[in-house]
C-alpha cells in the first residue's frame, strides 16, 4: 500500500516500503508553466528535509524545489534529463524527480494528506 503526502510549498512525497518517491504536484507544475530542464541531485547524497532537493528552470523561470523529507538519494529519474516536459504530462506519475531512503519516517506525520493538500490548493 502506497500513501502520498505534500506540503504546502506543493511537493509530494509517495511512500513505498522504506523509500519515498519525491516530486512536485499538478498545481506546481501548472504554476511553473512548460518545464525546460531540471537539476536533480546525485544518488548517495544525504538531503534533509527542507533542504533543495532539485532546481527547476521553466519558461517563466526557475524554482527550487524542496525536499518534504530526510533521506538518502537512492534514485533519480534519468528521464527528466531528456524529456523535461514530463513533469508537465504526469507530475505524480512518470514526472518523479528521486526516490529517497526515508531517515526519518516520522517527519510524515507533518505533512498533508491529499485532502488536505487539496484544501489548501482551493484556498490559494
Amino acid at each position: 500500500m502506497t500513501e502520498t503526502h505534500f506540503t504546502t510549498d506543493h511537493e509530494y512525497v509517495r511512500v513505498e516500503g522504506d523509500a519515498g518517491v519525491v516530486g512536485v504536484t499538478d498545481y506546481a507544475q501548472s504554476q511553473l508553466g512548460d518545464i525546460v530542464f531540471i537539476e536533480l541531485p546525485p544518488v548517495g547524497k544525504i538531503i534533509a528535509k527542507g533542504e533543495t532537493l532539485a532546481t527547476v528552470e521553466s519558461v517563466k523561470a526557475a524554482s527550487e524545489v524542496f525536499s518534504p523529507v530526510s533521506g538518502e538519494v537512492i534514485e533519480v529519474n534519468g528521464e527528466l534529463d531528456k524529456s523535461p516536459a514530463v513533469v508537465n504530462e504526469d507530475p505524480l506519475g512518470a514526472g518523479w524527480f528521486v526516490k529517497l531512503r526515508l531517515s526519518q519516517p516520522d517527519e510524515l506525520a507533518g505533512l498533508l494528506d491529499e485532502v488536505g493538500y487539496e484544501t489548501h490548493v482551493k484556498s490559494l
